[in-house]
């Protein structure tokens, strides 16, 4: 049951937000929290796994769905902390605390938006999960599956991770590469060192072709994207000893792709470079590539709202890891990233501006206002 909370300012409720020890996958009554601090606001919930995913929308008008989507979990705190991470410290214009920056101030920020507002041409909804720093598996996907299944799939989406690099508003994310992950088998015959025409080595098969393997670009990128680079981390074989020869050597290497490449293309590059050689390969893949063109209705607006709030031209950017709006990208909703500067998170004294917050905060109430 929903109770009506009173109406916090954004750095009020972004210091309760952060005062739940909210460790993956438990969300630590956060959720129902944010939930009671909506009233008016329908909501949904989909647990799966141990993980809570609230969704929660409200229809003013016909138009189109805007969707806030983010997640409460954050990572242990670690060692080396100043201060109890799960009680805020404000120190210098500053916050400190685990989530501060990845991501509950994005959390902060739009809850209170959507408590403020009066008025919008269409639906307005927050989709969080308590699973986004772990496997993921049981997190956002699993919501978006159901509302693919109630027709209640969003056109557009803001996820409030931290994206900003030097000064706030510098940086959006309007897409994110996706990451293919390789394990090369090269097999050979093992044997002694001083009998090497007895054996089949397969370092020394490898030797020539490795600059072929390694750094190479699978791809020209293009406006979005850096090339797709495969990068080699981690070479072993042998016993250890300097009399016998390794009979297998085993490669792992991960590629960073661009939408110009799939698992397929590195399939055939890795066929190409090591043909004639006795070997296997297993490709896996841990998200995939997405972009949201640059003249989107959702990527214009916030660009807009950015330089209104900031005074800054905001960079469109795909760099960096993956995030949830990866799961946006696939379903088809245009997506796009932002929030504060992304430069403590997971790190020991986790830390942002209240400068920054309350920035953020009126951006998304312009991006409202104006959509």
């Amino acid at each position: 049951m929903q109770h009506n909370l009173p109406n916090l300012n954004v750095i009020d409720l972004f210091l309760k937000l952060l005062s739940f020890e909210s460790i993956t996958p438990d969300d630590a009554g956060s959720l129902a929290f944010i939930e009671s601090y909506l009233p008016g606001f329908e909501s949904i919930y989909v647990n799966e796994g141990g993980v809570k995913n609230l969704f929660m929308y409200k229809k003013f008008g016909e138009g189109d769905h805007l969707c806030f989507a983010g997640h409460v979990d954050v990572v242990p705190p670690g060692n080396n902390w100043e201060s109890d991470p799960f009680v805020p410290m404000i120190k210098e214009g500053k916050i400190y605390a685990r989530g501060t920056q990845d991501m509950k101030s994005g959390v902060a920020a739009f809850v209170q938006t959507l408590k403020e507002v009066e008025t919008f041409d269409g639906i307005l909804s927050l989709l969080l999960t308590s699973d986004e720093e772990g496997d993921a598996k049981y997190g956002t996907v699993i919501m978006l599956e159901h509302l693919k299944q109630i027709d209640m799939l969003p056109d557009y989406c803001i996820v409030a991770e931290p994206t900003c690099e030097e000064k706030f508003g510098d940086a959006i994310k309007i897409g994110r590469r996706g990451s293919i992950n390789g394990y090369l088998t090269i097999q050979g015959k093992q044997g002694h060192a001083a009998y090497p025409e007895k054996a089949i080595n397969p370092v020394h098969q490898i030797a020539p072709l490795l600059d072929k393997l390694a750094g190479i670009d699978l791809d020209n990128g293009d406006e979005d994207f850096a090339p797709s680079k495969m990068v080699i981390t981690d070479i072993r074989g042998g016993m250890e000893v300097t009399n016998v020869t390794p009979g297998e050597l085993k490669i792992m290497f991960n590629v960073r792709n661009s939408t110009k490449t799939s698992q397929e293309d590195v399939r055939m590059h890795i066929d190409n470079v090591l043909k004639g050689l006795d070997y296997t390969l297993e490709l896996t893949q841990g998200s995939y590539p997405f972009v949201t063109e640059r003249g989107s209705k959702v990527v214009e607006n916030i660009t807009k709202s950015i330089k209104t709030v900031t005074g800054v031209d905001t960079k469109l950017s795909t760099a960096g890891g993956t995030s949830d709006a990866r799961f946006m990208g696939a379903f088809g909703i245009d997506v796009v990233e932002f929030g504060v500067i992304n430069d403590t998170i997971h790190a020991p004294n986790e830390r942002t501006s209240i400068e920054e917050v309350e920035q953020l905060h009126k951006v998304f109430v312009d991006l409202v206002k104006h959509f």
